[in-house]
């Protein structure tokens, strides 16, 4: 993705003509935690006293959902969010999932992902998950896995509006904002370095340190 054009402006560029569209265009950077969490604590509570997830089995599944979202943030955002096709239908969709955001990074109503995206989304993994999964291990892997998007959701919008004193989170900021205004070819990871590392598509060492 070429950085043909930045806005830092905080306010909403229309997208759609339609006012209903573009109503379900904006959304809220606090509407994944209050749709959200409440799935988290149903699956945890179903894994413990419906599928009768044993203490151990709860914690590794838990753990491996966390590590299962860190990934699929970051194929989702390398492959497809930066996938940029070549007719002119599909170029005007990627502008609406993914270019929005380069062009106008600090827009504060297109910072989180909307419902109508995130419910089909997430609807998608469950049933798939559910194919191979037995309830004792599906619940608290999507509980964690969920939790890690509420995460990953919540920490982008305040990695682009937020001040951190804290040396942990400004180092993960500064790795997003060199994404957005270095080189939009690496720093796929939002909410960790981890798979940037892994797939040696972070920023080099200098280029972090200027």
């Amino acid at each position: 993705m070429k950085k043909n054009y930045v806005s830092n402006s905080t306010e909403s560029v229309r997208m759609f003509k339609s006012n209903f569209l573009e109503a379900f265009s904006k959304v809220h950077w606090t509407v994944p935690m209050i749709a959200y969490l409440p799935v988290v604590l149903v699956s945890a509570y179903l894994a413990i006293f419906e599928a009768h997830t044993s203490v151990l089995q709860f914690i590794g599944m838990f753990l491996l959902g966390l590590v299962s979202w860190s990934l699929f943030e970051y194929v989702l955002h390398r492959w497809v969010f930066h996938y940029v096709p070549k007719a002119k239908w599909a170029l005007r969709l990627h502008f609406v999932f993914h270019g929005v955001h380069h062009d106008y990074p600090n827009d504060v109503k297109r910072l989180v992902m909307p419902l109508s995206v995130s419910i089909p989304l997430a609807f998608g993994v469950f049933f798939a998950l559910r194919a191979f999964m037995p309830p004792v291990y599906l619940y608290p892997f999507f509980s964690a896995f969920v939790l890690g998007y509420v995460f990953y959701d919540t920490a982008h919008y305040a990695l682009h509006h937020f001040n951190f004193k804290g040396e942990l989170w400004k180092k993960i900021k500064k790795h997003h904002m060199l994404h957005h205004y270095s080189d939009a070819s690496k720093g796929f990871g939002v909410s960790s370095e981890l798979w940037d590392k892994v797939f040696n598509s972070g920023f080099p060492k200098k280029t972090v340190k200027d």
